[in-house]
């Protein structure tokens, strides 16, 4: 009996051990899928000019560590934040100068406007979990962004649409700026026109944002509506990654030149100048043969003795 007790017991307190071990390696393999790191990569895809915010998963972190093809390009340890700690970050290519930032409370990194030198593996040491040559989260590839920079060119009294060219159901938030002023925003399912008082007078009742497409429609546009209109699209946040794109439209309003004249009216205008060109010579005709007329004597007409001297009948 009391060995059946001891027994059951000691089965009582494997158990217990077993599922204890089991259940920190449940919560050991959910930490490092929360931080990223299960070893599996995970592609991404995006454009130049993006801006691309590499998650952790966790705030209050106290050291992390950020890799790049192997190589440390941000570090914290508490509230000490570094950049490109390594020679290999600073010199050589500095591919990364002026474009990193690190989030002191989640340690999430931004890369800003991410070119091709960026593509590459982003990996990711969290309190000594993973290190430099495993753990990755992200491989980044970035593409060519053609439809950064757009010439419109529009007449007054016309209409013109800026299209973010993004899915509207990724779209978190958009703003629209005029020459880095705000115009317009959409923040979930709300949205907003000219904040300003400015804003509102200028664009009365000429601007149209849909809710469904996120584009902005600038309806009788004006001269003074010429400038360069600025997208910023902050795309829908995932557990690895965001991205804020920006998209820029210069728009230049031109009067139109004069119409030209038609075929007919041309041939009216011609016939009209032949016409005026022949009545003016006619009159020169008229007025300066009237003149030699003038200047010559009249046939028919006899002389005037009157004219003659008088002679001396004795002389004869």
């Amino acid at each position: 009996m009391l060995r059946s007790l001891g027994a059951q017991r000691h089965i009582t307190s494997g158990s217990v051990v077993k599922m204890i071990h089991v259940f920190n390696l449940l919560s050991w393999l959910l930490i490092l899928r929360v931080l990223g790191v299960t070893g599996t990569d995970v592609p991404v895809s995006v454009m130049e000019e993006d801006s691309v915010i590499l998650h952790t998963g966790v705030e209050n972190l106290t050291e992390i560590k950020w890799y790049f093809n192997k190589t440390r390009i941000a570090q914290l340890n508490g509230n000490v934040s570094f950049i490109c700690t390594d020679n290999q970050c600073i010199n050589g290519t500095e591919r990364f100068r002026g474009r990193l930032k690190l989030d002191l409370k989640t340690g999430s990194l931004t890369i800003m406007k991410i070119n091709k030198t960026h593509s590459g593996e982003y990996q990711l040491v969290v309190d000594g979990i993973g290190n430099s040559n495993g753990g990755k989260i992200l491989i980044i590839t970035v593409q060519d962004n053609p439809a950064v920079y757009n010439q419109v060119k529009k007449n007054p009294g016309e209409s013109v649409t800026f299209n973010p060219g993004v899915r509207r159901d990724i779209i978190v938030v958009m703003k629209c700026f005029l020459n880095n002023i705000l115009i317009a925003e959409i923040t979930g399912g709300q949205s907003q026109i000219c904040s300003n008082v400015q804003c509102k007078e200028r664009f009365t009742d000429r601007l149209k944002l849909d809710s469904e497409t996120a584009s902005l429609t600038i309806t009788n546009i004006r001269n003074t509506d010429s400038g360069n209109y600025t997208l910023e699209i902050f795309i829908r946040n995932d557990t690895h990654f965001s991205i804020t794109r920006e998209k820029t439209f210069s728009l230049t309003v031109v009067s139109p030149p004069p119409s030209r004249l038609s075929g007919g009216a041309i041939a009216g205008i011609v016939i009209l100048l032949v016409v005026v060109a022949a009545v003016v010579g006619g009159v020169i005709y008229y007025l300066r043969h009237r003149s030699d007329r003038a200047a010559q004597p009249q046939e028919g007409v006899a002389d005037d003795p009157s004219s003659h001297p008088l002679r001396d009948m004795g002389d004869s």
